[in-house]
């Protein structure tokens, strides 16, 4: 990708403590319906991103077809009035989003849209976006379980990416803890 782009690329994800954004066949109990546990909570100086104040300042999705089945399977669309664009190989059509074969087609599809700010959600293309350095912020929101096995939100990626931090804090109600960062670029 050798142009300028005018978005920004943002990861907003949870995982748990061991790195699995989804249990076995895609299981998200562990984190949508947790077991209730006392946790302590700390509020950093800087706190990390939540999803009321992340979501709204986002304009486009990039998401890949697992995702998208799964959010397909909601009773209500969970992106109304967001640019939404799937990156698949397989599917062929969409009433809620635009279909892209790769990350240079999105790339090329979010400037067309005059993009500003992109969440880029599912494990794999969060992982290819990563790989062509058009992440530029991510947040994670740690699970205090370990799930052992599952889909993992990083794989092996060609270089190191280095992260510098911009907040943290956690959360009693859920035991979460956030973390935001900013990608260096080198």
């Amino acid at each position: 990708m050798t142009e300028e782009r005018t978005w920004r690329g943002c990861v907003f994800i949870g995982t748990s403590l061991d790195g699995y954004i989804a249990g076995p066949d895609g299981d998200l109990a562990w984190l949508t319906d947790p077991e209730p546990r006392e946790h302590r909570t700390e509020e950093g100086t800087h706190p990390a991103l939540v999803w009321e104040t992340f979501f709204p300042s986002v304009d486009a999705l990039v998401i890949g077809r697992a995702t998208y089945d799964t959010v397909s399977g909601f009773d209500e669309w969970p992106f109304e009035g967001k640019n939404v664009i799937v990156l698949s190989t397989t599917l062929d059509a969409s009433d809620h989003a635009q279909i892209v074969r790769s990350v240079d087609e999105a790339s090329a599809a979010l400037s067309r849209i005059d993009a500003e700010r992109v969440y880029v959600d599912g494990g794999r293309t969060i992982q290819s976006f990563l790989s062509a350095g058009l992440v530029d912020e991510i947040t994670v929101s740690i699970a205090p379980v370990l799930l052992g096995r599952g889909t993992r939100l990083f794989g092996e990626l060609d270089r190191d990416v280095l992260l510098t931090l911009r907040g943290h804090h956690s959360t009693a109600g859920d035991g979460l803890v956030r973390v935001t960062y900013d990608v260096a670029r080198r």
